[in-house]
């Protein structure tokens, strides 16, 4: 492959480029409409238009070194002991979230909430954790009570239209 192009030669590659284009983008308009066939009309005519500035020299060896530095990735085996790494660490990880979903393979000590009754180093348990019953997954408990006087702060009326719904 050459190292340069000359001038003739861009030109008669981007024409190439553009009337392959140009073909393409025909047959896209028959199917999709004018939108997509003048979209792909203006994109056929960059080649020609490289090749007519004398761009296409820098857009050959752009594509060249590219090329070049694609192939010395594809046959460097410690670029592929990379990758293979890179796959182990995603696949190790990945069954890690799924061991610890499941509760496999993690230390028996560990708990994921603290239990009722069985504080942590203050004999409080953490803020935020929720204490609810092992059974009470999904089902909603009564409101909190506050001691504002507003509105918002009572949802008795919410809780009996969801009695009334089945939702519990």
């Amino acid at each position: 492959m050459p190292e340069n192009l000359t001038w003739m030669t861009g030109l008669v590659l981007g024409g190439g480029l553009t009337l392959a284009g140009l073909v393409i983008s025909f047959f896209v308009w028959r199917a999709k409409g004018a939108a997509s066939g003048l979209r792909g009309v203006a994109w056929s005519l960059l080649p020609l238009a490289a090749g007519l500035i004398g761009l296409m020299n820098a857009v050959w060896q752009f594509a060249m070194n590219i090329f070049g530095i694609l192939v010395g990735l594809l046959f460097n085996p410690a670029v592929w002991a990379g990758v293979a790494l890179a796959g182990l660490a995603v696949v190790l990880y990945v069954v890690s979230g799924v061991m610890r979903a499941r509760d496999v393979g993690t230390r028996p000590g560990k708990a994921k909430a603290p239990k009722a009754g069985a504080g942590g180093a203050g004999g409080a348990a953490a803020p935020g954790a929720a204490t609810a019953a092992p059974g009470a997954k999904g089902k909603v408990g009564p409101a909190p009570k506050t001691g504002g006087a507003d509105d918002l702060s009572d949802l008795g009326d919410i809780e009996e239209l969801l009695r009334k719904r089945g939702i519990e």
